[in-house]
């Protein structure tokens, strides 16, 4: 029993380490909220850890990490985001700026690889590969609607939203 909580708060530790320092050094602390793993016909595409540094998920920075399970191309990451965003609402016109965007801060994943995505309500969103600032993208609608993938009643993946708004204890 001692072995399987040492080895739970040392997998928590490592978790809690994961989010660029960056984001660490803001002045509110962040607290991980959920985490749950994304599928696509049974094969595991990311495990996706929502960060929130406030006291909720609606009003308060928050920061989702996606820890790539496969390799997946740059461009297979920016049309999956536009398709989805155009689902939840986005107009052609926003997406074809946009798409610039997600090309310019999105990286080639490997596996292994971990890509955290920080919204900033009202303002915008930065964007981490490996830790490092890949840009920002200053326009508050890309930011709701992008995290809107994860976080609106509509995803794609109710199962993979419910976890990762499933409230810490």
């Amino acid at each position: 029993m001692k072995k399987l909580l040492l080895i739970l708060l040392i997998a928590f530790s490592a978790t809690a380490q994961a989010l660029p320092d960056a984001v660490r050094q803001d002045a509110v602390p962040w607290r991980q909220w959920g985490s749950g793993t994304m599928t696509w016909f049974g094969l595991s595409i990311y495990q996706a850890t929502l960060w929130v540094a406030g006291p909720s998920v609606e009003s308060s920075p928050t920061a989702l990490q996606l820890d790539y399970l496969r390799d997946i191309p740059r461009e297979r990451l920016v049309q999956t985001s536009l398709d989805e965003m155009r689902r939840l609402g986005a107009d052609e016109a926003q997406l074809v700026r946009w798409a610039n965007d997600l090309r310019r801060v999105f990286p080639e994943v490997k596996e292994g690889d971990s890509i955290v995505g920080v919204h900033y309500p009202g303002r915008g969103a930065s964007f981490y590969h490996r830790g490092q600032s890949t840009g920002e993208v200053n326009d508050a609608e890309f930011a709701r609607l992008f995290f809107a993938i994860w976080l609106d009643p509509a995803s794609r993946s109710p199962a993979l939203r419910s976890a990762l708004l499933k409230r810490p204890a």
